[in-house]
């Protein structure tokens, strides 16, 4: 950082500007948590200058030897943490991570079965947006009356349409994913059960939501939206790592490899790998695993007081991190709450609700997460500050349309330095030198 201060002041400011602003800011943003300086660390070290294609032991450059190290040390600490017997670490994202799945087991114009957009499924898992809704007979199963997964739905779809693989994981449902009731179907109708863990990657690793690990065939995540680590992706399997694929000899976990690279992607980001051998470490601790405990806690006591105050919940709780408000009912569109909450350094994303007549860069609802409150060190007790700062800015909100809104400049201002005093009383762990290994400390002055 100093030379690039040296070299490049107006880069180097915008970034520090970037650190105060995130420690200044209310970060209620369900796909997002903080990476600890030593993963910053990692992800920033000289390996990125090592190009790498292929796997550990068989790479197609020379020069990769303490990347190989790294890049075993990753998998090895992935399978540890996840209880896993097989992790590729190469994925440069969940979505890629996905892509590569579909790609091994789901031949072209091959149906799968995931949840519905609308109802809080992802992009990747059949949405006509995405290359998974053009290339794949996409079909999708929603939420009941109740806003839970109707399985019922699941069950007469899996049968009617048999599809190859089955999805089971969201981009926005705040409830429990029942793993077994969907590789219970899957096998009814010969299909393979992917699990997408992304957004509660972090409690299944803590203990605190049901593992699919052992339960769906292949498991994947992101590492950044909940255990703290850089931007990439995994790939996990547990005991049937060596079931066969769809030719009926290639085991599973030879498809994996062979779909990451290089079926789908070319070379891997040597340092993001470090950052995730960094990261599963981390997450393997005791400060993880209540950090976790508290996500959840906090988030239900937010759903709570939310409620409380008068704001419809969506299935009226939460047991993850994850809380849905139907903000249509407030006479606002998603797009004006999240606008007007970020005039007052509130960051809360817009999010469609089931059922929603709104577009997608407008919405009806609000998603809201505790990952980085929780990592603030912020707890149940601080909810209600937390809840009330958001209805004192929604409250004093005006939709003009679905997309302008006026709100009291000094209020704002007031709602800033509340923020900004909360923010002081619970600090992000952005400095913390002594969370650095001591290999790193020297390198990095």
């Amino acid at each position: 950082m100093d030379s690039l201060h040296r070299s490049d002041p107006e880069l180097a400011g915008l970034l520090d500007a970037e650190v105060r602003h995130q420690d200044t800011t209310l970060a209620m943003i369900a796909s997002a948590s903080i990476a600890d300086p030593s993963v910053l660390a990692a992800g920033g070290a000289a390996l990125s200058n090592v190009t790498a294609e292929g796997y550990p032991g068989h790479r197609y450059h020379p020069g990769a030897g303490r990347f190989d190290q790294v890049e075993r040390l990753a998998v090895a600490r992935a399978k540890e943490l996840f209880a896993a017997q097989y992790a590729n670490v190469q994925p440069h994202s969940c979505s890629s991570a996905n892509l590569a799945v579909l790609a091994a087991l789901v031949p072209p114009g091959g149906t799968i079965l995931g949840l519905d957009l609308d109802a809080g499924g992802h992009l990747t898992h059949g949405s006509p947006a995405s290359v998974t809704g053009r290339h794949y007979n996409a079909v999708h199963y929603g939420i009941d009356i109740s806003g839970r997964i109707d399985f019922a739905q699941v069950e007469e779809l899996a049968r009617r349409h048999r599809p190859k693989l089955i999805i089971a994981g969201a981009s926005a449902y705040p409830r429990t994913v029942d793993f077994a009731r969907f590789r219970a179907i899957a096998d009814s109708v010969g299909a393979y059960l992917l699990a997408d863990i992304s957004h509660i990657a972090g409690l299944v690793a803590a203990g605190v939501h049901p593992s699919p690990i052992d339960t769906a065939h292949i498991t994947t995540t992101s590492t950044y939206k909940q255990l703290g680590g850089p931007r990439g992706g995994l790939i996990l399997s547990g005991q049937d790592y060596q079931a066969p694929g769809p030719n009926g000899r290639t085991p599973l976990f030879r498809l994996m490899q062979r779909a990451v690279f290089p079926q789908t992607q070319g070379t891997p980001s040597p340092a993001t790998i470090a950052a995730k051998a960094r990261t599963f470490a981390l997450a393997s601790g005791p400060s993880f695993r209540e950090t976790a405990r508290l996500t959840v806690g906090s988030a239900s006591a937010l759903a709570l007081e939310l409620s409380a105050l008068g704001y419809r919940i969506l299935t009226g709780g939460t047991d993850n991190h994850m809380v849905l408000v139907d903000i249509i009912d407030r006479g606002l569109t998603g797009v004006v709450a999240e606008r007007a909450l970020e005039e007052c350094s509130i960051l809360a994303n817009r999010n469609r609700i089931p059922g929603d007549t709104k577009p997608p860069l407008v919405t009806s609802g609000l998603r809201l997460g505790s990952n980085i409150l929780a990592q603030r060190g912020m707890g149940p007790a601080q909810m209600r500050e937390c809840a009330h700062l958001l209805h004192t800015v929604l409250e004093a909100t005006t939709a003009l349309s679905d997309t302008e809104y006026q709100i009291d400049p000094a209020l704002a201002a007031q709602v800033r330095e509340d923020v900004k005093n909360l923010c002081a009383r619970y600090p992000l762990p952005l400095e913390r030198v002594d969370s650095f290994p001591e290999s790193l400390i020297g390198a990095g002055k």
